[in-house]
């Protein structure tokens, strides 16, 4: 299993850093724009506990993969768990924590994923996979900076 860790510190309250993470719709904005990603489900404005999304990704060669994930945890203003129900992973636990400081919001990801301990799963972890998950971060990363600096 991989883990990965990530914090940014945003110049925002709480209040604007959880309205805008707490809205399903803003995930499309900072996912990298070449893994054509699709929310296909119907989506409240704010996520709750029990929300499913399903979405078609193109993480590779431009084939397309279902994804559905389920909200499992919620707590207002401080954190929320996605988990994926189907797709191309094994095991995908996605924590986002949220904090109050002097200077702005910490924001913290820790993902912990799986895909499989077969030699294709490894070897595709290897070639790509692993590369592609940390490349998503850092474009995040990216993204909520030229966003929230304004």
């Amino acid at each position: 299993m991989k883990r990965i860790h990530c914090q940014q510190l945003l110049p925002i309250g709480i209040n604007e850093a959880w309205d805008f993470f707490s809205s399903p719709q803003n995930l499309n904005l900072i996912t990298p724009k070449d893994m054509v990603f699709e929310i296909k489900n119907s989506l409240p404005e704010k996520m709750y506990k029990g929300l499913i999304i399903t979405y078609k990704v193109r993480p590779f060669l431009n084939i397309p993969l279902n994804w559905v994930t389920e909200i499992t945890q919620v707590e207002d203003q401080r954190f929320f768990i996605d988990e994926q129900r189907i797709g191309p992973y094994r095991l995908w636990h996605h924590e986002h924590h949220f904090e109050q400081t002097a200077n702005g919001v910490l924001v913290t990801d820790l993902l912990y994923y799986s895909i499989g301990k077969s030699f294709l799963g490894w070897l595709a972890g290897v070639l790509f996979v692993h590369k592609k998950v940390r490349n998503i971060f850092k474009y995040r990363e990216q993204k909520l900076n030229e966003i929230f600096s304004q």
